[in-house]
């Protein structure tokens, strides 16, 4: 029987996708519940798993756009298994009984896997994982290029990633003129008409201001150790930020709000977009009732939700909704920028690099860890003087962190529940 193997639907309004990469050949057999391809959508990466166990026929090619619904391979069920190879230690058990057992040496100290041959090598040296694989082929890299440090000598995400930053400098060569295409994914079709958007359909203004990191630091220097021994996560700066966005969100709820039609929609709720750089593209997951949560609790679901992003595991519901956005281009190096809104909301604050400069302080010039930060909002819905206020409170909170409580014999011990 022949099985089609359709594209799903991966979320409303969404009508086509496309075929990033097959994870099979034509003519491979698969076990039911095995993974076909990854398919892009405009917001997200999904794989596609075979639905019953057969021979794989493919339709169509990879990085072709299809409607959702349509058939993008088949599945021969009545194709048999290929058979399964004896292996050859079993074998030569069976072909030379007389031959005595070898010993085995035990494993070494640093971990080794048993499977090993004698020559040291290990099944998985070189070997890369799938979200490596799929790094290495979009950047062309070879395994002999890419530095393994995973178990067994297995290449890691993290190994593609390092290869990619090392060979950044020697991709063009010298007194080359050669152009290089490729067909922008759907994801990124996406993003541009998105930013195209919200320029021509809002009226985003840009208000700056700076912040003295001084009392932050000094908190991470003096309570990151004790933080992680209790929480489990490291204490960084987006949770401050974080924290300080969603008091001040209570304070100014138009920054929150979002035009609807004719009618403006407040949230007394603040659910948070954290933008989050990708190999493909800019994503951003979305921290569900983040005023609710403490520091800990911040940290926690930033670190998920970054690494669901990275391993291209994020789903629709992820990066759906958002009242309000975080970016942070400090970690890029960045030192000032105008954010662009993420629609449909009416705001976001640009972090930036954190730089030391001479500041005057009560006539004196002290030099200081300071930062810019910045606030897009839709003018029609947000006032200078909310906007302006807005980022001043959000500068108060994070210089003075004990701002962002209200009350409690210790603040600061409170604050990182400690």
């Amino acid at each position: 029987m022949i099985v089609e193997i359709k594209v799903p639907s991966p979320g409303e309004s969404i009508t086509e996708v496309q075929i990033a990469r097959w994870l099979k050949k034509d003519g491979d057999y698969v076990e039911r519940d095995e993974e076909l391809c990854e398919i892009d959508s405009d917001k997200a990466t999904l794989t596609v798993n075979a639905e019953q166990a057969g021979k794989v026929k493919i339709l169509v090619k990879e990085g072709d756009t299809v409607e959702v619904g349509k058939a993008i391979c088949s599945i021969d069920t009545d194709a048999k298994a290929p058979a399964k190879q004896t292996p050859p230690q079993e074998e030569s058990i069976k072909t030379k009984k007389a031959v005595p057992p070898v010993t085995v040496a035990p494993a070494a100290s640093n971990g080794s896997s048993k499977s090993e041959s004698k020559s040291g090598k290990n099944y998985a040296d070189k070997v890369p994982s799938v979200s490596a694989q799929k790094l290495m082929a979009e950047n062309k890299l070879t395994a002999e290029q890419v530095s393994a440090t995973g178990k067994g000598g297995r290449i890691t995400k993290a190994d593609a990633m390092n290869a990619m930053s090392a060979n950044e400098g020697s991709a063009m060569v010298v007194g080359s003129r050669e152009i290089k295409r490729e067909k922008m994914s759907m994801l990124r079709k996406k993003i541009a008409q998105r930013l195209v958007a919200v320029k021509n359909e809002t009226a985003m203004l840009t208000t700056f201001n700076e912040v003295d990191m001084s009392a932050i630091i000094e908190i991470r220097k003096k309570h990151k150790e004790s933080f992680k021994e209790k929480h489990g996560v490291g204490l960084g700066f987006m949770s401050f930020f974080t924290k300080a966005v969603t008091e001040a969100l209570a304070l100014f709820p138009a920054v929150n709000a979002m035009i609807d039609g004719e009618e403006v929609q407040y949230h007394s709720y603040a659910d948070i977009g954290i933008a989050v750089s990708t190999p493909k593209g800019l994503m951003v997951p979305v921290m569900r009732n983040a005023e609710a949560l403490s520091l800990a609790g911040i940290e926690a679901a930033i670190g998920q939700l970054a690494g669901k992003a990275r391993d291209g595991a994020l789903t629709l519901e992820d990066m759906k909704g958002g009242t309000f956005t975080i970016t942070n281009g400090g970690v890029f190096g960045s030192l000032m920028s105008t954010p662009i809104i993420n629609p449909p909301q009416s705001a976001i604050l640009g972090m930036h690099n954190i730089v030391e400069r001479p500041m005057a302080v009560d006539g004196q010039v002290v030099i200081k860890p300071m930062m810019y930060v910045a606030l897009s909002y839709d003018h029609r819905i947000i006032d200078g003087r909310e906007s302006v206020s807005f980022l001043v409170k959000v500068k108060e909170m994070l210089e003075n962190p004990i701002l962002m409580l209200h009350q409690g014999k210790d603040p600061l011990k409170k604050l990182l529940q400690l």
